[in-house]
């Protein structure tokens, strides 16, 4: 046998060899890939998904309403129904008494006041100094007489207080022992008191005795060396 021949054989073989090599080793590459039984191989294609859900109707239920509460916090209380009620009523004290718009006179403002709530302590005191010693004078000279009660009162030579100036010694001659006299409510120089008395308060009307801290009848003649400030009715006002 030549040597070219020889050579072919020894090719031939070495293929041979590696080609049964290699299909022995794919064959055990497949054993060791574990098995699916062919009813678990299923296989859902777009079309018969998109088919399915066409078909099949899907409800949608809600949840019932439930109205959701925030917890309150640890200063929070509940308010009740009475607190809210009287929170939004306004107290007599914090009304305004004298309507806040313009009036042509004194006349139409007293007649705009309203008169029908109640005084506190320091108003009644200057109402009824106004009613006793002033309600036979105009209006003008009335509040006259309750702005120097008022003045005195921020002046530190009186008292600090309305009733406390009506009641100091010798001032007032309607005052008998530090005792103010009831006044009748039924006259209508009551209410006409009571006006002016919220007028010269809330210095809603400016007097014509502006900065007044004295005053006398003119039918007397004291030897006062004080600057005389208006002369209103009966009255005399000084400073």
């Amino acid at each position: 046998m030549s040597f070219r021949v020889k050579s072919a054989l020894f090719a031939a073989l070495v293929t041979c060899s590696v080609t049964a090599a290699v299909a022995s080793g794919a064959s055990r590459a497949d054993d060791m890939v574990p098995s699916v039984p062919s009813s678990d191989m299923t296989t859902d294609s777009p079309s018969s998904s998109l088919h399915s859900d066409a078909v099949t109707p899907r409800t949608i239920r809600f949840a019932p309403y439930k109205e959701v509460v925030q917890p309150l916090g640890p200063q929070a209380r509940t308010v009740t129904a009475e607190e809210d009620s009287l929170s939004s009523t306004p107290r007599a004290e914090d009304m305004i008494a004298v309507p806040d718009r313009d009036f042509p006179s004194l006349a139409a403002m007293v007649r705009a006041v309203d008169t029908t709530e109640p005084l506190n302590t320091e108003a009644n005191c200057l109402a009824t100094a106004i009613f006793y010693e002033s309600r036979s004078e105009s209006l003008e000279g009335q509040l006259a007489v309750a702005r120097v009660i008022i003045n005195r009162s921020h002046s530190s030579r009186f008292a600090n207080s309305l009733c406390s100036v009506i009641k100091q010694p010798r001032q007032f001659s309607f005052v008998r022992g530090g005792v103010l006299p009831k006044a009748n409510e039924k006259r209508p120089a009551w209410k006409t008191a009571i006006a002016i008395a919220r007028i010269a308060i809330e210095n809603a009307w400016e007097s014509r005795a502006e900065g007044a801290l004295y005053f006398h009848a003119r039918r007397v003649s004291p030897s006062w060396g004080r600057a005389r400030v208006a002369t209103i009715d009966n009255h005399i006002f000084y400073r």
